[in-house]
């Protein structure tokens, strides 16, 4: 169905209709309630900590022994702020503390995957483009920088590639 064809069969439809409609979406589909929870109280510091915390538990474990280490929980949670529309700030430091974590693990225990070290440069240029488009370039770069140099003292294995995109972008920008 397109845009065109909703609109027609809303327009059709009486105002309890359409009100039923949507409480049936919000109790049906999780995606709903939680848009519309953050629509009417948008509290982006509560998200933007259990966000980081989740992310952190990938990494560190509170209750297990094991770090699991999936980066798909990062890329979750950075995807629902960008659907929700998250202020930009919160949706730049999420994206950055995804980076920072993975760095900190890393400095105690070497990545023998290469994954790993693509995702994380898949990560970075992320939210450089994602800053530099939201207009929060300046206030993110000394931590956009401070990833760039400890891939390097972590000696990753695509530390040049970081330096590049971080080079590349800096001289754009500035």
């Amino acid at each position: 169905m397109s845009k065109r064809d909703l609109r027609k069969y809303l327009a059709e439809l009486d105002k309890e209709q359409v009100e039923a409609q949507l409480v049936e979406l919000y109790e049906k589909f999780p995606e709903v309630k939680t848009y519309y929870d953050f629509v009417f109280n948008p509290r982006e510091e509560k998200l933007l900590r259990e966000a980081k915390a989740k992310i952190s538990n990938e990494y560190f474990p509170i209750k297990t022994k094991r770090a699991k280490l999936r980066r798909s929980t990062a890329q979750k949670a950075i995807k629902q702020f960008l659907l929700l529309g998250v202020e930009p700030h919160s949706t730049a430091d999420l994206m950055l503390h995804n980076i920072e974590v993975a760095q900190k693990y890393s400095a105690k225990r070497e990545m023998r995957y290469s994954s790993f070290y693509k995702s994380m440069l898949n990560s970075f240029e992320q939210v450089v483009s994602y800053s530099i488009e939201k207009g929060v370039w300046a206030e993110f770069r000394p931590r956009l920088e401070s990833v760039m140099k400890t891939a390097q003292i972590q000696r990753w294995e695509n530390a040049p590639a970081f330096a590049e995109v971080f080079e590349r972008i800096s001289t754009e920008c500035d």
